[in-house]
């Protein structure tokens, strides 16, 4: 059927925060997530449990006064099993491979001069393996991953200093890897910061007079300095290609009624300002309105504007999970999902975790981004997280994840005939890592399975699910046996 282009970017997605472990070994530093704590499902439901709000909880946390069960500080002890994860992914045929740089692990406390030759020595080697392997890395410099010493001290994001910190670590890897990484992205899930300011902007909002003017300050910190780099990528290794990345959220009216339909569009507008910033190169004007409203004043210095219009992306990447429905009435009842919330569409079927898919809305997304904003598009994370059974026999038969993602690379397939331009694929945890948003390891998104719990127990064997030989086989026929 030939529905995907030659060389188009077959791999899986991570981030070092979920996946690295050894948070105390080779000179790292505290990130923001090491000090999230586990939460067992049955007492927050399917709520999100990662925010850190105060001074006062950061130093219980830190004091080991609210818990000891930090499931992101172990991760699955990749910092130690990186061989041995790299051959499986190879063998699945991977040709690229998302991963972070841990910004504590090259620069421990953020405001260094010198980085952490330990960290940046650790890269190495995983790119290095990943080279053997024909594995090309697709890297995040931030994906959650806060220095804690820049939330304590400077409140994170919210401190325009933080800028100078972040270029300085980009230029730092952009020299050291300049031979070995050609795909960079920026800031994950940029607009995170509206649902989690700590997460997303390091911010402790019981340090802050408003929190929305804290949150879309920092944000503009963090386009500044998305724009720098992509100007320092550009410097230093003019052959490659840097984007940014947004948690994408097609939102649909909960019916032609057409106050649903400007709800569902400004909802969808909020959501697309962010990669209006960074792929068009300037605030769009729909934001003015709503920055009046809710009493919000953008800093900028003189230089901003002419900075965040010149050095914009070079493509666009997001990811997928799900999609949205929004109602003009505003009593409507919300369902929690991926840090944001909607009203149930009655069309579609949930995950054991309340998630909506929708492969169709991949679709959609897909051409509507395309039609906007006329850059090459990359899919860096959408996939299946689950409750996953070893049989009696050792196997995993993941049915219910292959199903999942045959669903959603069909209509990626039907998008890219639509004629939308569209690099590659990487499949969320493709080997099992710890959730981001609940710090569980029974919720499942891999291929490979690893022997652990949510307590820290287990052997960390890797073992092969029924999904590893199927998706082998999609990547080796190009995406046309399904």
């Amino acid at each position: 059927m030939g529905r995907f282009p030659e060389g188009f970017l077959w791999g899986g997605a991570t981030a070092a925060n979920q996946l690295e472990g050894a948070y105390n070994e080779g000179g790292k530093g505290l990130s923001i997530f090491d000090m999230v704590t586990f939460v067992p499902k049955e007492e927050r439901g399917n709520n999100i449990e990662m925010d850190v709000t105060s001074e006062e909880e950061l130093d219980e946390l830190l004091a080991g006064k609210k818990g000891d069960n930090f499931p992101k500080r172990r991760g699955i002890d990749f910092y130690h099993r990186y061989k041995e994860d790299i051959a499986l992914f190879a063998e699945m045929g991977f040709k690229t491979f998302r991963l972070s740089i841990s910004w504590p692990r090259i620069f421990p406390n953020g405001d260094e001069q010198q980085p952490n030759e330990e960290g940046l020595a650790f890269y190495d080697k995983v790119f290095d393996e990943l080279a053997n392997h024909g594995i090309e890395p697709l890297v995040t410099l931030s994906h959650y991953e806060i220095p804690l010493h820049l939330v304590k001290k400077y409140n994170g994001w919210a401190d325009r200093r933080l800028v100078d910190f972040f270029v300085h670590y980009a230029e730092t890897v952009f020299e050291r890897y300049k031979d070995k990484v050609k795909y960079w992205l920026t800031f994950n899930e940029i607009n995170i910061s509206t649902i989690s300011p700590y997460i997303g902007s390091g911010i402790l909002v019981d340090r802050v007079e408003h929190k929305e003017q804290a949150v879309y300050q920092a944000l503009h910190h963090q386009f500044v300095a998305s724009a720098r780099a992509v100007k320092a990528c550009h410097e230093i290794i003019p052959d490659a290609k840097i984007g940014c990345m947004l948690a994408r959220m097609e939102v649909y009216p909960e019916t032609c009624n057409p106050d649903d339909v400007l709800a569902a569009l400004e909802e969808d507008q909020k959501n697309l300002f962010f990669t209006d910033v960074q792929v068009r190169g300037y605030y769009p004007s729909f934001m003015n309105r709503y920055f009046e409203e809710n009493n919000i004043k953008i800093e900028m210095l003189p230089g901003d504007e002419e900075m965040l219009r010149q050095h914009t992306v070079d493509f666009l990447s997001f990811s997928y999970y799900m999609t949205m429905v929004a109602s003009g009435a505003p009593d409507k009842a919300k369902e929690k999902g991926n840090f944001f919330s909607g009203i149930k569409n009655p069309f579609l079927e949930a995950s054991d975790w309340g998630w909506q898919i929708d492969p169709k809305g991949l679709r959609i997304t897909l051409k509507k981004l395309y039609d906007r904003y006329q850059v090459p598009l990359f899919i860096v994370e959408n996939g299946l997280g689950a409750y996953d059974t070893v049989e009696e026999d050792g196997s995993i038969n993941d049915d219910y994840r292959i199903d999942y993602l045959r669903a959603h690379i069909e209509q990626m397939g039907e998008a890219i005939k639509d004629g939308v331009d569209l690099m590659g694929y990487t499949s969320w945890g493709c080997i099992d890592l710890i959730s981001a948003g609940t710090s569980e390891m029974s919720k499942r998104y891999g291929f490979i399975y690893v022997d652990q719990d949510d307590y820290g127990n287990g052997t960390l064997e890797r073992r092969k699910k029924k999904s590893f030989e199927w998706y082998k086989q999609v990547i080796a026929t190009n995406g046309d046996m399904l």
